[in-house]
C-alpha cells in the first residue's frame, strides 16, 4: 500500500483546525524534551537509524515528491525536484552517515597554565545534543529544506518539530504522512497550517530554531525567539550579485548564469540577482544570455522543464517589475525562442527577462527578485561594480566570472557576502563541507556537513583537575608562594 493510500492518521489529520495544532504543538514539545531528557543523549547507531529512515524516505517516494511539487506549482520540472529536493537532500544525510562518528569524538584542548597538564589535568569539549530543534521551512524548496537541516540536527542527536510553508499544501501534507510513516512522535513532528500556526511555532521554547525564509519574516521569528532566548540559525536571501570581470569566457559565463536564473524559475534563495558587466560587453551579455536559453529550452510555455511561478500573487508581483522598470526607462529583452505568447496559459510562466540599465529607483532594484528576471548593470572598472555591491545590503552569496586572479581576490576580499562561487553560479551551497549561511541582513549563523553538527550541539566545555593538590596556594591564607606566582603572570 502506498502512502498516500493510507491516508494521513488521527494524530496530525490535515483537517486538524490551526487551533487544534497550535494546541498540539506544546504537547509535543514537551514530549520530545521528555524523551530526550529520559533516553539522554542517542548513540552513533540511533543516529545512523535516524539519518537512514531519513534517506529511504526521500529513495521510496521521490515520485510522489515530484507529482506533489508539480501540483503546488502549477507546473515543475519533474527532474528539477529529483535533483534539488531528492537527491540534493540524500546527499547531506548521507554525508552526516559517513562522518557523525568522527563528529561526535571529544575534542581535546590545551589546559592552562601548561603546568596543569604535567600533572594529569585535562581539557575537552563534549559535543550534546541541544535537545528539540524547531524548523521552519519554505515553499521554493520545501524538501530539500526540510530533509537537508536533518542531517546536522539528527547527526547531533537532537528531536525535530517541523512547520512547512502554507504555500505547498500538498508537498507538506505529504512530508507530513511521509515523517509519520516513519518516526515516532517523540523524534520527528510536522505541523501544517496557516500564518496563525506558523506565528505560534516560533514563539515555542526550542533548544535551537532553523528559520528558512524571506527577511522581513525572519524580523518577526527572532522577535518571537527572543521571549524565549531561543538559539537562531537564520538563511535568509537578499540580492546575490555576479561580477562578470574582462577576463570572462562571456558565453560559458552566460551559460552558468542564465542557468542558475532558470532552475526553478529563478525562485532559490541564492539565485543570481543581479550582473555586473563591463560596460562594452553589455550586448555580448545580452547575445550570450539568448544563445544559453535558446539552448536549454527551445520553447518555454508547454516545456517540461521550465518551471511556472508558484502562484497568482508573486506571477504579478513579477509582472509588475517588469512594468515598472520599463516605465523608468529600462531596456526589457524577453528572451522567448519559440516567439510563444503568454497571456493565454493554465499556469504562472514568465519568460526569462532581461532588465538593461536599471537605477536603483526602480523597484526590481529594491527587492529580492525570486523570478526569472535579470537585471545587468555595466561598470567601467571592477571597483565601481565593487562599491555598487558594497553600497547594499550584504547579500548571501557573491558570484565572480573571469581568470585574473588579482582581480578575483580583490573582488573577494573587498566584498562581503555570505558565501561565494567562482566561474559559476549558486554550486557553494552544494559543497557539505562547507558551511552554509548568510551575514547580516542575508542570515544568522550557518550549518551543512560538520557545521551543522555543531551548530545543532551544545559545545559543553570539561575541565578535569589533576589528583595533585597543586591549587592549594591559590587558597587563603596567602603568603610569599601566591605572591611569587602572581609576579611570574602580572607582566608584559
Amino acid at each position: 500500500m502506498s502512502l498516500a493510500e493510507t491516508g494521513p492518521a488521527n494524530t496530525n489529520s490535515p483537517q486538524l483546525t490551526e487551533a487544534d495544532q497550535v494546541a498540539r504543538m506544546q504537547r509535543v514539545l514537551n514530549l520530545q524534551r521528555d524523551a530526550h531528557t529520559k533516553a539522554g543523549p542517542p548513540s552513533a547507531e540511533k543516529r545512523i537509524e535516524w539519518l537512514d529512515k531519513a534517506i529511504a524516505l526521500l529513495v521510496d517516494h521521490q515520485q510522489a515528491i515530484a507529482e506533489a511539487l508539480r501540483e503546488d506549482f502549477g507546473h515543475r520540472s519533474v527532474h528539477a525536484t529529483l535533483l534539488t529536493d531528492v537527491a540534493g537532500s540524500i546527499g547531506p544525510l548521507k554525508h552526516a552517515k559517513a562522518h557523525v562518528r568522527r563528529w561526535m569524538r571529544r575534542e581535546k584542548r590545551s589546559v592552562s597554565p601548561a603546568l596543569l597538564g604535567l600533572f594529569g589535568a585535562r581539557a575537552y569539549i563534549e559535543f550534546q545534543p541541544k535537545g528539540v530543534v524547531g524548523v521552519i521551512s519554505p515553499w521554493n524548496f520545501p524538501v530539500n529544506l526540510t530533509f537537508a537541516p536533518l542531517a546536522g540536527i539528527f547527526a547531533a542527536g537532537n528531536r525535530a518539530m517541523i512547520k512547512p510553508s502554507e504555500f505547498t499544501p500538498r508537498t507538506s501534507e505529504l512530508m507530513d504522512r511521509m515523517f509519520r510513516s516513519a518516526y515516532d512522535e517523540s523524534e520527528v513532528a510536522v505541523f501544517t497550517g496557516g500564518p496563525d500556526v506558523g506565528g505560534a511555532f516560533s514563539k515555542l521554547p526550542f533548544d535551537h530554531l532553523l528559520f528558512t525564509g524571506a527577511t522581513s519574516i525572519a524580523h518577526h521569528v527572532m522577535r518571537a525567539a527572543a521571549d524565549n532566548l531561543v538559539p537562531l540559525t537564520l538563511e535568509l536571501g537578499g540580492k546575490s550579485p555576479v561580477v562578470v570581470g574582462r577576463s570572462a569566457n562571456m558565453d560559458l559565463a552566460a551559460k552558468r548564469i542564465m542557468m542558475g536564473k532558470t532552475l526553478n524559475a529563478g525562485q532559490i534563495c541564492l539565485a543570481p540577482d543581479y550582473v555586473l558587466v563591463p560596460q562594452e560587453n553589455t550586448r555580448d551579455f545580452v547575445t550570450a544570455a539568448e544563445g544559453a536559453i535558446a539552448k536549454m529550452f527551445s520553447t518555454l510555455k508547454d516545456n517540461p522543464d521550465y518551471t511556472s511561478v508558484i502562484n497568482q500573487r508573486h506571477f504579478d508581483r513579477l509582472q509588475g517589475y517588469i512594468d515598472d522598470a520599463r516605465a523608468k526607462g529600462a531596456e526589457i529583452v524577453e528572451i522567448n525562442p519559440a516567439h510563444e505568447n503568454f497571456t493565454q496559459q493554465p499556469f504562472h510562466k514568465i519568460p526569462p527577462t532581461l532588465v538593461l540599465n536599471p537605477t536603483d529607483d526602480m523597484q526590481i532594484m529594491k527587492d529580492e527578485i525570486f523570478g526569472p528576471l535579470l537585471p545587468v548593470k555595466t561598470y567601467s572598472q571592477v571597483d565601481e561594480a565593487i562599491g555598487y555591491v558594497n553600497d547594499h545590503p550584504r547579500p548571501l552569496g557573491l558570484y565572480y566570472f573571469g581568470s585574473d586572479s588579482a582581480e578575483q581576490e580583490r573582488v573577494l576580499t573587498r566584498t562581503t557576502s555570505g558565501g561565494v562561487t567562482v566561474n559559476d553560479v549558486v554550486m557553494h551551497v552544494s559543497m557539505e563541507d562547507l558551511p552554509f549561511g548568510g551575514v547580516g541582513p542575508s542570515g544568522m549563523g550557518s550549518y551543512h556537513g560538520v557545521d551543522g553538527f555543531r551548530t545543532f550541539s551544545h559545545a559543553k566545555s570539561v575541565f578535569s583537575q589533576a589528583k595533585n593538590d597543586i591549587t592549594a596556594m591559590m587558597r587563603p591564607p596567602y603568603g610569599e608562594k601566591i605572591m611569587k606566582m602572581m609576579s611570574s603572570q602580572i607582566k608584559r
